[in-house]
């Protein structure tokens, strides 16, 4: 079971206070990378999302015409805040571990999940659940932390010989669960290399469409000053596959 780091009260506390949970999907830098990644209409999709939070997403592809949506999460709180911030019959809001779900055969259009899947211990099982679950031709869209963002060997920046700022890692090839601090100690993430990430999609049926790593515009960077150290290193990878 994935570690449910969310419903521990100071954590959330600080979760909520993230820009990309205070404003939304607009929020979210890559978001607008993910959006161009996504179907060019949703009209009449079911529509799967994973590690829903508090249902943005959700949201958002019912108000673009998705017919349905399941939002599945870890989080008790996740999801009471989900269903507390949404009045549509058309959406529903689970509980469930990603590591353990079970979907029923071709009974989605599109499965989506914004920076959930690092936490999944076996993402070769879930990757089979999902492409089990979409119907022919479906899309699987989903963003996670970067591979080269998860394998840092200290904290934070250092200066070459150079004068220049880097992003150090280590042990890049060793697959496995990371220990690191974010917004408390002792979170738990799974680091899979980015070949891996890849070829378990591939050996489980999809097709990939698309991948993307997260850079920031100028525009982005004047507006957030702080997104300029992802010029130097992505934090974000995003795929788009088809069933």
């Amino acid at each position: 079971m994935a570690q449910n780091i969310y419903d521990d009260p100071a954590f959330f506390a600080a979760y909520t206070q993230l820009r990309r949970q205070v404003i939304g999907l607009d929020g979210a830098p890559e978001w607008p990378t993910v959006r161009a990644m996504l179907p060019p209409r949703l009209a009449g999709m079911r529509v799967l999302d994973l590690g829903c939070g508090f249902g943005w997403f959700s949201r958002w592809a019912r108000q673009n015409g998705a017919a349905s949506v399941l939002g599945i999460d870890l989080s008790e709180n996740m999801v009471a805040r989900a269903r507390a911030m949404t009045s549509d019959d058309a959406i529903e809001y689970r509980i469930a571990d990603l590591d353990h779900l079970d979907l029923d055969e071709n009974a989605f259009d599109l499965a989506h999940s914004s920076l959930a899947l690092h936490y999944i211990v076996d993402f070769d099982r879930l990757t089979r659940t999902i492409h089990r679950a979409l119907n022919a031709g479906g899309h699987f869209v989903f963003t996670i932390e970067h591979p080269i963002f998860m394998a840092p060997k200290r904290p934070g920046w250092s200066v070459d010989s150079d004068g220049r700022r880097t992003w150090p890692i280590s042990d890049y090839s060793r697959e496995g669960s990371r220990t690191t601090d974010w917004l408390r100690k002792g979170v738990v993430k799974y680091h899979r290399t980015l070949a891996t990430t890849l070829n378990t999609l591939l050996r489980q049926g999809f097709t990939i469409c698309q991948v993307e790593e997260f850079a920031p515009t100028p525009a982005q960077v004047a507006a957030e000053p702080e997104l300029a150290a992802e010029i130097e290193r992505p934090a974000f990878l995003m795929v788009s596959a088809r069933r």
